[in-house]
């Protein structure tokens, strides 16, 4: 799905767009959100998004606005469903992060025709969306190649690196290895790439041995992985193989077992995404948009396109190179976590060496 960022105007203007769903007259607090995630593998969806998100409509509609919420749990046909479920019961405005970006464009557009506006959230979605809001994905990726290549240094062409990219049926994976690619092309030479099936880290497990069989372990001298989930499958196999020193691995999302593994020199990297402001912002629109019609005016917007959707109002939320250098800094600061989460007794001395 072709994707494109036009130029940063004002919410009035790239507001505009979201006058298209068949919006009611202005409401008031009485609103009812649905709230549809794509699945509960990955720590942030039920630590972050679901809580905040709540936490936020409920403070923007004083206590009156309600959320309906239901987890996909990766499977894009049972989202169809979900989809379905939530304009059964009327909800005013549908958030949607989606499995698959393709599968629910029928859905989205069923939800436009009965008076129901979607904001996607975190993934773009086929089909008339009113708003989206996410990071700037080939930045994540552009972020995760520099720390690849400072990594590696002027080693960085003296053998192979493995990319280990997210699934094809989420339009952000494409993203963020074109963002990848762009920083990395040319500059190393990469041995194997993949596309790993529902982002599953036993899947990036898999591919990994695949890789190091095919490659030979001592030949491998970095790994891009789109994820942390996917880099613990991943350091795990180069344990398995018997790596005593690991080649760098990338990440993205800082899950706490990922900045574990950062504290401890397993991990290279992860990228830090403020979900708090992503949750806050998504809410601030669904809420807007059910009431009004329109994306919240104090929101600064840029528009996207998505498929046939054009010009569609969007907040893009910037994203951090997390690495040990930062921890203090990034998810202890915004209260990810606290040391004592990230330092349990197998990490404390390297989280003593590293100054938490």
């Amino acid at each position: 799905m072709a994707v494109s960022l036009a130029a940063c105007g004002s919410a009035k203007e790239s507001g505009d767009k979201a006058d298209d769903t068949k919006t009611a007259a202005a409401k008031g607090d009485d609103i009812t959100v649905g709230l549809l995630l794509p699945e509960n593998q990955t720590a942030r969806y039920e630590k972050f998004d679901k809580p905040i998100i709540e936490k936020q409509i409920s403070e923007l509609t004083n206590g009156k606005g309600k959320v309906e919420y239901l987890n996909a749990k990766q499977d894009a046909t049972l989202q169809s469903q979900q989809i379905d479920t939530m304009i059964t019961k009327k909800v005013d405005v549908l958030i949607l992060d989606a499995v698959d970006y393709k599968a629910v464009a029928q859905g989205v557009k069923k939800a436009k025709e009965a008076g129901i506006p979607v904001v996607a959230y975190d993934r773009l979605a086929e089909g008339p969306i009113s708003a989206y809001t996410s990071f700037d994905n080939e930045e994540v990726g552009k972020t995760q190649g520099e720390a690849l290549l400072k990594a590696l240094g002027d080693k960085a062409k003296s053998g192979k690196i493995v990319m280990m990219n997210g699934s094809v049926t989420d339009p952000n994976a494409a993203q963020f290895k074109k963002g990848a690619h762009d920083v990395l092309d040319g500059k190393v030479n990469v041995g194997k790439e993949y596309d790993t099936k529902e982002w599953k880290p036993e899947n990036a497990n898999t591919n990994m041995e695949g890789a190091i069989s095919a490659l030979g372990k001592d030949k491998i001298v970095g790994v891009y992985s789109a994820n942390d989930g996917m880099a613990g499958g991943i350091i795990t196999a180069l344990k398995g193989a018997g790596l005593k020193t690991l080649p760098p691995v990338t990440g993205q999302d800082a899950e706490l077992a990922g900045v574990q593994r950062i504290v401890a020199g397993e991990q290279y990297m992860s990228v830090f995404k403020s979900y708090p402001q992503e949750a806050q912002t998504v809410a601030k629109m669904a809420v807007s948009i059910a009431k009004t019609g329109k994306v919240d005016g104090s929101l600064k917007t840029t528009t996207v396109d998505s498929g046939t959707e054009k010009g569609v109002p969007a907040v893009i939320v910037p994203v951090v190179s997390l690495t040990k250098d930062n921890i203090n800094d990034t998810v202890i600061k915004e209260g990810y976590y606290t040391k004592a989460e990230i330092c349990t007794a197998k990490y404390k001395a390297a989280c003593d060496k590293a100054g938490l």
